[in-house]
């Protein structure tokens, strides 16, 4: 018969964990692939709020003089064709990233949240009326559907959430009615029912905050996917406009003409994108299984 370190066990289960920073670092040491996606989120964070700071010079600014300059002491990561800096243009571009990525994902969240909540809660006709139109919208492919939103918007920074927002509902108001579909059933909807509170209560009060840990996972994908929809759009010429400093468009402007003679403008740009999605793909995985617990292992 195995004998079992019960000490050991429960401190690898964390329960002689106290404090914040003891729970994070556990957690850090539990799941390491999901603690370096949280870092490099961070740093996407901290490299959009602090922009200016990390990189105080004009990104828009040209300089003919130093067209296509090599990265060097004057230009860290080279110039581009127009004279640009472009380590201020990748810095200022991960606003523009954070910004349509965040608000495409929040406004597409409560498009979804609205309408899976209704249509999982209501049932009946509104249920099947409400998911015919998901399968139209999900029948067709996220990029495709943000390519038809964007060029009936036109390029601008409020289109472009927008235009990425729509296609993200689907999938949102799916996991929602899921979700509602089987805690309306729940003894503790009936009980709130039996003392009297209205529907809309219950639904908002008791059944939505049951639905959000699914909702914080998706949202980290869906996260990723809005900053590399974005940088699609803006690649093809129909997400974010000049003068705004875009991943995509800087790859847009460079890829074809400037590949071989300049190769730098290509491969920085790529890199903050494939980091960025590669570390909230990381962080999805990794907050799945701390919040599912059917995952852990």
């Amino acid at each position: 018969m195995a004998i079992i370190d019960h000490d050991a066990e429960l401190a690898r289960a964390g329960a002689n964990v106290s404090g914040k920073l003891g729970q994070t670092l556990f957690l850090a040491r539990r799941y390491p692939l999901g603690a370096v996606g949280a870092l490099i989120v961070l740093l996407f964070i901290f490299t959009a709020v602090f922009a200016n700071v990390i990189a105080p010079m004009d990104p828009t600014a040209t300089n003919a003089k130093f067209s296509l300059a090599k990265p060097g002491s004057l230009y860290l990561l080279g110039a581009d064709f127009m004279g640009r800096d472009m380590f201020s243009r990748i810095v200022h571009g991960a606003r523009i990233s954070l910004a349509v990525g965040a608000g495409a994902t929040l406004l597409g969240g409560v498009l979804g949240v609205s309408i899976g909540l209704m249509s999982g809660y209501i049932g009946g006709w509104v249920d099947l009326a409400t998911q015919r139109v998901m399968d139209i919208m999900q029948s067709l492919p996220l990029l495709v559907m943000a390519l038809v939103m964007a060029a009936s918007l036109g390029p601008s920074l409020e289109n472009t959430i927008i235009a990425i927002a729509i296609p993200l509902v689907p999938s949102v108001a799916r996991v929602v009615r899921s979700s509602t579909l089987s805690l309306r059933e729940q003894p503790f909807v009936e009980a709130a029912r039996a003392v009297g509170m209205g529907e809309a209560r219950i639904a908002v009060r008791h059944v939505l905050p049951n639905t959000l840990a699914p909702l914080i996972v998706l949202a980290t994908a869906q996260l990723g996917s809005a900053i590399l929809t974005e940088a699609s759009l803006s690649f093809l010429g129909l997400g974010i406009p000049e003068p705004y400093p875009s991943w995509g468009r800087m790859l847009s402007e460079s890829a074809a003409e400037y590949v071989r003679t300049a190769p730098w403008l290509v491969i920085f740009p790529g890199v903050a994108i494939s980091l960025t999605v590669f570390g909230t793909n990381l962080l999805g995985d990794a907050l799945r299984d701390i919040l599912d617990p059917r995952q852990r292992t």
